[in-house]
Order: C-alpha cells, then structure tokens, then sequence
C-alpha cells in the first residue's frame, strides 16, 4: 500500500472552510433570534406592591 501526498488544499482551503462555519454559525444564530421574537411572552396582569416597614432601614452615616 503506498501513500499518497495530497498537494493541494482543495478549492477552498483553510481559510475557505473557517468563513463557510462562520457564516453557518452566524445563520443559526440569526435563526434563532427570529423565532425567539416571535414568541408572544404574556405580559403581568398584576400590579405588585410591596410595603416595607422603616424598622428594616440602617442609617449609614
């Protein structure tokens, strides 16, 4: 069995190969940002009040 040196890169070589997974990666994330906006999150229907009481403040000189 001989081995055979492969003396070119291909058509794109490495820096080919970095730019398509890069712009793969930034495709998915722009996918995923668009069906994250269409998700219709519901908005409080409650107003929350809370009173707390002027024993829980220090004053700090």
């Amino acid at each position: 069995m001989q081995f055979q040196k492969k003396t070119r890169a291909g058509n794109f070589g490495a820096f080919g190969k970095i730019f398509i997974k890069i712009i793969l990666v930034l495709v998915v994330l722009y996918i995923a940002v668009i069906l994250v906006d269409k998700i219709d999150f519901p908005s409080p229907n409650k107003v929350i009040e809370k009173k707390i009481p002027n024993e829980n403040f220090k004053v700090v000189k």
